[in-house]
Protein backbone atom coordinates (compact mmCIF):
# COMPACT_ATOMS: atom_id res chain seq x y z
CA UNK A 1 0.00 0.00 0.00
CA UNK A 2 1.60 3.41 -0.98
CA UNK A 3 1.21 5.72 2.40
CA UNK A 4 -0.25 8.94 2.77
CA UNK A 5 2.44 11.98 3.33
CA UNK A 6 2.62 13.17 6.59
CA UNK A 7 0.82 16.50 7.35
CA UNK A 8 1.91 19.61 8.03
CA UNK A 9 3.18 19.93 11.27
CA UNK A 10 0.27 21.91 13.88
CA UNK A 11 1.73 24.93 15.29
CA UNK A 12 0.52 25.85 18.65
CA UNK A 13 -2.67 27.46 20.03
CA UNK A 14 -1.67 28.43 24.34
CA UNK A 15 -3.44 25.43 24.74
CA UNK A 16 -1.35 24.75 28.01
CA UNK A 17 -0.95 28.30 29.12
CA UNK A 18 0.34 28.95 32.33
CA UNK A 19 0.57 24.77 33.09
CA UNK A 20 3.44 23.07 34.62
CA UNK A 21 4.27 19.42 33.62
CA UNK A 22 6.60 16.99 34.16
CA UNK A 23 7.28 14.41 31.25
CA UNK A 24 8.99 11.38 31.74
CA UNK A 25 11.95 9.61 29.46
CA UNK A 26 11.95 12.85 27.23
CA UNK A 27 15.67 12.95 26.43
CA UNK A 28 15.17 11.26 22.87
CA UNK A 29 13.88 12.02 19.53
CA UNK A 30 10.76 10.14 19.97
CA UNK A 31 7.12 10.28 21.43
CA UNK A 32 8.77 11.79 24.85
CA UNK A 33 10.81 14.68 23.64
CA UNK A 34 8.07 15.69 20.79
CA UNK A 35 5.70 15.88 23.93
CA UNK A 36 8.36 18.57 25.69
CA UNK A 37 8.62 20.25 22.70
CA UNK A 38 4.58 20.66 21.50
CA UNK A 39 3.76 21.52 25.71
CA UNK A 40 6.36 24.59 25.57
CA UNK A 41 4.73 25.35 22.15
CA UNK A 42 1.51 25.16 23.90
CA UNK A 43 2.94 28.12 26.56
CA UNK A 44 3.55 25.18 29.48
CA UNK A 45 6.33 25.40 31.86
CA UNK A 46 8.12 21.86 31.48
CA UNK A 47 10.44 19.86 33.86
CA UNK A 48 11.62 17.12 31.45
CA UNK A 49 13.29 13.62 32.89
CA UNK A 50 15.07 10.71 31.84
CA UNK A 51 17.75 7.77 33.01
CA UNK A 52 20.14 9.37 30.43
CA UNK A 53 21.68 12.17 31.91
CA UNK A 54 24.14 13.73 29.27
CA UNK A 55 21.39 13.19 26.50
CA UNK A 56 18.58 15.19 29.10
CA UNK A 57 21.23 18.00 29.84
CA UNK A 58 22.01 18.26 25.94
CA UNK A 59 18.54 17.96 25.48
CA UNK A 60 17.20 20.66 28.05
CA UNK A 61 19.93 22.88 26.52
CA UNK A 62 18.60 23.04 22.72
CA UNK A 63 15.38 23.26 23.94
CA UNK A 64 16.08 26.21 26.21
CA UNK A 65 17.39 28.17 23.62
CA UNK A 66 13.78 28.32 22.07
CA UNK A 67 11.76 28.55 25.16
CA UNK A 68 14.12 30.44 27.44
CA UNK A 69 13.70 30.11 31.19
CA UNK A 70 10.41 27.51 30.62
CA UNK A 71 12.06 24.44 30.58
CA UNK A 72 14.37 22.23 33.53
CA UNK A 73 15.52 18.81 33.48
CA UNK A 74 15.93 16.15 36.57
CA UNK A 75 17.76 13.13 36.14
CA UNK A 76 15.56 10.02 36.82
CA UNK A 77 15.62 6.22 36.45
CA UNK A 78 11.74 5.40 37.21
CA UNK A 79 12.80 1.95 38.41
CA UNK A 80 14.26 3.75 41.44
CA UNK A 81 11.51 4.87 44.17
CA UNK A 82 13.90 7.44 45.71
CA UNK A 83 14.22 9.04 42.35
CA UNK A 84 10.77 9.27 41.20
CA UNK A 85 10.13 10.90 44.71
CA UNK A 86 13.03 13.67 44.10
CA UNK A 87 11.66 14.04 40.78
CA UNK A 88 8.45 15.16 42.27
CA UNK A 89 9.31 16.87 45.13
CA UNK A 90 11.85 18.87 42.76
CA UNK A 91 8.88 19.77 40.30
CA UNK A 92 6.86 21.16 42.89
CA UNK A 93 9.77 23.31 44.26
CA UNK A 94 10.72 24.73 40.90
CA UNK A 95 7.64 25.99 40.10
CA UNK A 96 5.03 26.10 43.13
CA UNK A 97 2.48 23.68 41.53
CA UNK A 98 1.90 20.64 39.37
CA UNK A 99 -0.84 20.31 36.54
CA UNK A 100 0.36 17.57 34.32
CA UNK A 101 1.99 14.00 34.20
CA UNK A 102 3.10 12.62 31.47
CA UNK A 103 4.72 8.96 32.40
CA UNK A 104 6.40 8.19 29.24
CA UNK A 105 8.86 5.80 30.28
CA UNK A 106 9.08 2.45 28.68
CA UNK A 107 10.96 -0.62 27.83
CA UNK A 108 10.90 -2.90 25.01
CA UNK A 109 12.71 -5.82 23.70
CA UNK A 110 12.39 -8.54 21.13
CA UNK A 111 12.60 -12.41 22.37
CA UNK A 112 10.48 -15.63 21.78
CA UNK A 113 8.78 -16.60 24.99
CA UNK A 114 10.37 -19.93 25.35
CA UNK A 115 13.71 -18.33 25.18
CA UNK A 116 13.05 -15.15 27.37
CA UNK A 117 14.92 -15.29 30.50
CA UNK A 118 13.57 -13.90 34.15
CA UNK A 119 15.80 -10.98 34.44
CA UNK A 120 14.82 -9.99 30.63
CA UNK A 121 11.21 -9.99 31.82
CA UNK A 122 11.66 -8.15 34.95
CA UNK A 123 13.67 -5.29 33.62
CA UNK A 124 10.55 -4.76 30.82
CA UNK A 125 8.03 -4.94 33.40
CA UNK A 126 9.93 -2.68 36.10
CA UNK A 127 10.51 -0.21 33.16
CA UNK A 128 7.44 -0.29 31.73
CA UNK A 129 4.73 -1.14 34.38
CA UNK A 130 6.41 -0.57 37.53
CA UNK A 131 7.70 3.11 36.28
CA UNK A 132 4.49 4.34 35.52
CA UNK A 133 3.01 2.72 38.81
CA UNK A 134 5.46 4.43 40.74
CA UNK A 135 5.60 7.99 38.76
CA UNK A 136 1.62 7.89 38.81
CA UNK A 137 1.33 7.25 42.60
CA UNK A 138 3.75 10.08 42.92
CA UNK A 139 2.13 12.22 41.00
CA UNK A 140 -1.65 10.95 42.60
CA UNK A 141 -0.29 12.56 46.00
CA UNK A 142 1.38 15.84 44.48
CA UNK A 143 -1.70 17.00 42.33
CA UNK A 144 -4.13 15.99 45.39
CA UNK A 145 -1.90 18.60 47.18
CA UNK A 146 -2.26 21.62 44.71
CA UNK A 147 -5.87 20.92 43.82
CA UNK A 148 -6.37 18.50 40.68
CA UNK A 149 -4.46 18.28 37.35
CA UNK A 150 -4.10 15.48 34.26
CA UNK A 151 -2.07 12.71 34.45
CA UNK A 152 -1.44 10.85 30.82
CA UNK A 153 0.36 7.51 30.42
CA UNK A 154 1.60 6.28 26.85
CA UNK A 155 0.79 2.64 26.45
CA UNK A 156 0.32 0.58 23.03
CA UNK A 157 -1.67 -1.11 20.84
CA UNK A 158 0.47 -4.26 21.34
CA UNK A 159 -1.57 -4.08 25.23
CA UNK A 160 -4.61 -4.91 22.99
CA UNK A 161 -3.28 -7.22 20.15
CA UNK A 162 -0.58 -10.08 19.80
CA UNK A 163 2.74 -9.75 18.28
CA UNK A 164 5.52 -12.84 18.39
CA UNK A 165 8.23 -11.74 20.64
CA UNK A 166 6.77 -9.50 22.91
CA UNK A 167 5.18 -10.89 25.38
CA UNK A 168 7.14 -8.90 28.06
CA UNK A 169 6.00 -5.91 26.65
CA UNK A 170 2.51 -6.35 25.57
CA UNK A 171 1.67 -7.56 29.08
CA UNK A 172 3.35 -4.31 30.23
CA UNK A 173 1.15 -2.39 28.15
CA UNK A 174 -1.61 -3.80 28.53
CA UNK A 175 -1.06 -3.32 32.40
CA UNK A 176 -0.56 0.39 31.59
CA UNK A 177 -3.69 -0.12 30.27
CA UNK A 178 -5.20 -1.32 33.52
CA UNK A 179 -3.56 0.82 35.55
CA UNK A 180 -5.02 3.62 34.10
CA UNK A 181 -8.97 2.78 34.18
CA UNK A 182 -8.08 1.52 38.13
CA UNK A 183 -6.40 4.97 38.85
CA UNK A 184 -8.77 7.04 37.46
CA UNK A 185 -11.46 5.54 39.34
CA UNK A 186 -9.58 6.87 42.62
CA UNK A 187 -7.79 9.88 41.68
CA UNK A 188 -11.50 11.21 40.08
CA UNK A 189 -11.68 12.56 44.25
CA UNK A 190 -9.01 14.44 44.03
CA UNK A 191 -9.99 16.70 40.54
CA UNK A 192 -7.42 14.37 38.42
CA UNK A 193 -8.03 13.35 35.47
CA UNK A 194 -5.99 10.27 34.13
CA UNK A 195 -6.08 8.89 30.63
CA UNK A 196 -3.94 6.77 28.32
CA UNK A 197 -2.45 6.92 24.53
CA UNK A 198 -1.61 3.82 22.48
CA UNK A 199 0.21 4.44 19.33
CA UNK A 200 1.21 1.80 17.66
CA UNK A 201 4.73 2.64 15.55
CA UNK A 202 5.85 6.64 16.17
CA UNK A 203 9.52 6.65 13.63
CA UNK A 204 12.47 8.05 14.95
CA UNK A 205 16.50 7.60 14.25
CA UNK A 206 16.62 5.02 17.54
CA UNK A 207 13.96 3.09 16.56
CA UNK A 208 15.13 2.68 13.04
CA UNK A 209 18.58 1.58 14.61
CA UNK A 210 17.37 -1.33 16.86
CA UNK A 211 14.20 -2.70 14.52
CA UNK A 212 14.85 -4.62 11.54
CA UNK A 213 13.62 -2.65 8.02
CA UNK A 214 11.44 -6.29 7.66
CA UNK A 215 9.48 -5.30 10.98
CA UNK A 216 8.85 -1.86 9.90
CA UNK A 217 7.48 -2.72 6.98
CA UNK A 218 5.67 -5.10 8.24
CA UNK A 219 4.43 -2.72 10.98
CA UNK A 220 3.87 -0.33 8.83
CA UNK A 221 1.34 -2.22 6.29
CA UNK A 222 -1.09 -2.93 9.08
CA UNK A 223 -2.11 1.31 9.15
CA UNK A 224 -4.87 2.58 7.76
CA UNK A 225 -2.49 5.59 6.36
CA UNK A 226 0.17 3.22 5.27
CA UNK A 227 3.02 5.13 6.95
CA UNK A 228 4.78 5.85 10.47
CA UNK A 229 2.63 8.14 12.38
CA UNK A 230 5.48 11.20 13.43
CA UNK A 231 5.92 11.44 17.10
CA UNK A 232 4.69 14.92 17.21
CA UNK A 233 1.20 13.37 16.01
CA UNK A 234 1.05 11.31 19.44
CA UNK A 235 2.16 14.36 21.20
CA UNK A 236 -0.53 16.17 19.99
CA UNK A 237 -3.03 13.73 21.28
CA UNK A 238 -1.43 14.13 24.63
CA UNK A 239 -1.84 17.58 24.55
CA UNK A 240 -5.49 16.90 23.90
CA UNK A 241 -5.87 14.60 27.16
CA UNK A 242 -3.90 17.10 28.77
CA UNK A 243 -5.69 20.25 28.37
CA UNK A 244 -9.18 21.60 29.35
CA UNK A 245 -10.53 20.72 25.20
CA UNK A 246 -11.17 16.88 27.37
CA UNK A 247 -11.93 17.77 30.93
CA UNK A 248 -15.18 14.92 30.79
CA UNK A 249 -12.42 12.27 29.72
CA UNK A 250 -11.60 10.14 32.38
CA UNK A 251 -9.66 6.41 32.44
CA UNK A 252 -9.65 6.35 28.42
CA UNK A 253 -7.13 4.40 26.37
CA UNK A 254 -7.13 6.87 23.00
CA UNK A 255 -5.95 4.70 20.11
CA UNK A 256 -3.43 6.85 17.90
CA UNK A 257 -3.29 4.30 15.64
CA UNK A 258 -5.89 2.26 13.09
CA UNK A 259 -4.62 -1.09 15.74
CA UNK A 260 -7.15 -1.22 18.12
CA UNK A 261 -10.07 -3.08 19.00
Amino acid sequence: MTGVESPAYVPGHGLLRGRTAVITAAAGTGIGGATARRFLEEGARVLISDAHPRRLKEHATALDREFPGAVTAVPCDVTDEAQVRALFDAAVAAHGRLDVVVNNAGLGGTSPLVDMTDEQWDRVLDVTLNGTFRCTRAALRALRRTGGGVIVNNASVVGWRAQAGQAHYAAAKAGVMALTRCAAIEAAAYGVRVNAVAPSLALHPHLEKVTSAELLAELTEREAFGRCAQPWEVANVIVFLASGYSSYMTGEVVAVSSQHP
